[in-house]
């Protein structure tokens, strides 16, 4: 491969640091994947059947939560794949489905919290004008471009990293990210993949980070000058919000900054830091919205206690 060729499978070297604590790491993921998806099953589910949470901050928070579970089904089946597996051999087409699926996923994770607190934006600072500024059509509209702008970009960016000819086929991570491929190329000009990259990273990242500080900063300015309660229930419906925010930047720059350096000096550290995207939000997410909005409380109370009335009179 010494002049450069298009593979056809890759190899994901780092399953074999595991080979002693395979099992146990097996048990932990799939407890971790079965909480996110019954989590976030359960937000999809009360938001679609409760009519009073038919609302446009319902509606994107469960559209966090479908985001969650279409990010964690590009990692966690092929994580558990690959625990069970002696070979960890990928195919090119899986590999660069996963990339897909994986970015694309976070991608939409920052441009979806972009919208939510364009929501909550308009519902503090103009509340007379919410109804009629956020009406379910716009909010339709902004969800749908917020997830074909992750899918284009993703495919823009997978169509110059496919072309590249590869010196090699060890992907020294978890799961098939596009940096790890494009290292491999042979010496190749990247300039145009760097560019790119550059691009896709500050529309989908900073921008929208830039634009979320904007918004609190004025939701804040807003907060100082009306009454107590007000505050509160402002900062009722902010919150979860912003924890999402903070714990998916911190886990995303993590994941952006490690990938740039040799995981071999941190190996344990980088991989840790490498899925903590994947892995923190998808849990976290459904519980602080769950628990701390008091309508999604009140629908999972109401839907747990139809529950048990219906197997009390079964």
């Amino acid at each position: 491969m010494e002049n450069g060729t298009m593979p056809l499978y890759f190899y994901l070297i780092l399953f074999k640091e595991f080979v002693h604590g395979r099992y146990f790491i097996l048990i932990l993921t799939l407890t971790v994947y079965l909480a996110i998806i019954l989590f976030n099953v359960i937000i999809l589910f009360v938001v679609f059947k409760e009519r009073s949470l038919h609302e446009p901050m319902y509606i994107l928070i469960s559209c966090l939560s479908a985001n969650d579970l279409y990010g964690s089904a590009g990692f966690f089946p092929r994580l558990i794949f690959d625990l069970l597996s002696d070979a960890n051999i990928i195919s090119r087409s899986a590999c660069f489905a996963q990339i897909f699926t994986i970015y694309s996923y976070a991608i939409s994770e920052y441009t979806l919290l972009l919208v939510m607190a364009y929501d909550r934006y308009v519902a503090i600072c103009n509340p007379l004008k919410y109804h009629r500024i956020m009406t379910l059509n716009v909010t339709a509209l902004y969800i749908a471009i917020a997830t074909l702008y992750s899918a284009f970009s993703m495919g823009v960016i997978i169509f110059f990293s496919a072309r590249l000819p590869l010196c090699g086929t060890e992907i020294a991570r978890l799961y098939c990210s596009n940096w790890a491929v494009v290292r491999l190329s042979c010496g190749t000009p990247t300039l145009s993949n760097n560019i790119i990259g550059f691009f896709v990273t500050t529309t989908s990242v900073f921008l929208p980070a830039a634009f979320i500080f904007y918004t609190y900063i004025r939701i804040l300015i807003i907060c100082r000058k009306s009454s107590k309660e007000f505050r509160g229930k402002a900062l009722q419906t902010c919150l979860p919000h912003i924890i999402s925010f903070v714990n998916y930047s911190i886990a995303s720059f993590c994941d952006i900054a490690l990938s740039r350096f040799d995981s071999d000096k941190y190996k344990i550290v980088a991989i840790i830091f490498s899925v903590e995207f994947l892995v923190m939000p998808p849990v976290i997410n459904p519980l602080i919205y769950g628990l701390n909005l008091p309508e999604i409380r009140k629908s999972i109370m109401r839907l747990f206690q139809r529950s048990k009335i219906a197997h009390a009179s079964e």
